[in-house]
């Protein structure tokens, strides 16, 4: 393991005496968010949660070399937890990208498991709480396939709660790698309590590796699992001839697989397992990036079948368009920063208040964004810039890439419009799904380039009123 530099930028956060977040420089507060996480809540990325409230009970500072789960990537983390008054101060630096989770070669023998025996179905976890087994009935008594949470963070299924002595009992076993119960947590999404137990579990060496667990359902009414294969209605067949439960069904069918794929050919270039031929980890590379471009596409599709049903709508919410803009920027450091390619996005302090539903508006940002970013030049930059006027809010989006002649700037708004279909890029929905979003929420997207001279997207929405 890469030993984590102290003296590396920080990103500062405050908790208070009840371990939520009251706020966090962009960085940790992406992360946190990413997690499942927001301000007002307890903080939602255990290893760190768990590091301030030891400082806190024992009245010092505490530094410490932490790993986390973030998306399909393990970060190692410096942290120092100081207690303050009213709360504790974290500072955070590191942010070192490692490979993340990797599926096992076989599943171990769980049949025999008796603490898990009474369960109503059960979880695994690494050393990083990042998930690595969940069993298929969770997903098929609450509609979400089990195989797309693998690899994810225990938080991003999970909302903990604090029992009734404002304890998160995770958190002490953690911090004591030891065994838990009466875990209380919400299944995101879903509404319904669940009671968390595990053991933890060690690897060959004697070091923590993880928790073998078991799910309680608090609430035993159990909603019926969808019957994917029942007769669809002529009804419900909207556009294209397909059935509304046909991206489900391909949602399904993909994404678990491809998330394999993805994270097999992930380790395989990484060489966690031992140096390779460097054209054979150029190979697992190549896979890797094709099973992106595919979830892509899958994501594209069911995007595309929502967005164009007659009885398509989205929320209406009061929303912060910069915010919005910044958390776009966060999601996209990473790629970027691979691409030689720097994001300039808003200041801390810039606000819009503006109408629209905050996941589409999060949507379209990162779309625009991620294209910029594409099709940036290496050691180029992207700029997001903020306007309002007195009806709308703005969010401009410029580049330093080979721009986009006149008559081609509405083509790329387009159902599957490309202005070269033999360059590299994504599967022409993007923007044409953006742009639906965007009206869909009262707003609209355009674009003003030039060939030579970069584009410059501008996503607008209503001023709050």
């Amino acid at each position: 393991m890469n030993v984590i530099d102290p003296n590396l930028p920080l990103s500062i956060a405050r908790l208070d005496a009840e371990g939520r977040l009251i706020d966090a420089e962009a960085r940790l507060f992406e992360l946190n968010m990413r997690a499942g996480g927001t301000i007002g809540a307890p903080l939602a990325v255990p290893q760190i949660a768990t590091l301030a409230r030891l400082s806190q009970r024992l009245g010092i500072a505490i530094s410490r070399n932490v790993i986390a789960a973030d998306g399909e990537d393990d970060l190692e983390l410096w942290v120092r937890a100081e207690p303050e008054q009213g709360g504790v101060r974290l500072e955070v630096s590191g942010w070192r990208l490692r490979p993340g989770w990797r599926a096992p070669a076989g599943e171990p023998e769980r049949d025999g498991d008796f603490f898990r025996s009474a369960a109503d179905w059960l979880w695994e976890t690494d050393a990083s709480l990042r998930i690595t087994f969940l069993s298929i009935e969770a997903g098929a008594r609450y509609g979400f396939d089990s195989s797309m949470m693998l690899g994810q963070p225990l938080t991003r299924l999970f909302r903990l709660e604090q029992d009734e002595a404002g304890e998160l009992p995770i958190l002490s076993a953690v911090a004591a790698h030891g065994r838990f119960d009466g875990q209380k947590a919400e299944l995101r999404g879903t509404g319904r309590m669940v009671r968390l137990a595990a053991t933890p579990r060690t690897d060959p060496g004697g070091r923590f590796a993880g928790f073998v667990g078991a799910a309680h359902m608090l609430d035993q009414a159990m909603p019926a699992a969808p019957k994917v294969d029942a007769p669809v209605p002529a009804a419900a067949v909207p556009f294209g001839g397909f059935p509304d439960s046909f991206s489900q069904r391909l949602d399904r069918a993909l994404r678990g697989p491809l998330g394999k794929i993805i994270a097999n050919a992930d380790s395989i270039s990484a060489q966690t397992e031992g140096p390779l031929k460097p054209d054979y980890a150029e190979y697992a590379s190549d896979i890797a990036n094709a099973g992106r471009h595919l979830l892509g596409l899958v994501d594209d599709l069911v995007d595309l079948q929502a967005i164009e049903r007659d009885d398509f709508d989205t929320a209406d919410e009061e929303i912060d368009l910069a915010d919005v803009a910044r958390r776009a920027a966060g999601l996209l450091a990473v790629r970027a920063a691979q691409a030689e390619v720097r994001i300039d996005r808003p200041a801390m302090d810039e606000s819009i208040p503006v109408q629209g539903e905050f996941r589409r508006a999060l949507q379209v940002l990162v779309n625009l964004i991620g294209n910029a970013v594409r099709y940036s030049p290496p050691g180029g930059m992207v700029w997001i810039r903020l306007e309002r006027d007195e009806a709308r809010g703005h969010v401009i989006v410029a580049d330093q890439g080979k721009g986009i002649a006149q008559a081609d700037q509405e083509k790329i708004f387009e159902k599957f419009g490309r202005v070269d279909p033999n360059e590299p890029g994504g599967s022409g929905l993007g923007l044409y799904i953006a742009r639906r979003l965007a009206r869909a929420m009262g707003g609209d997207l355009v674009v003003d380039s030039a060939p030579g001279q970069g584009a410059r997207f501008v996503f607008s929405l209503p001023i709050r009123q």
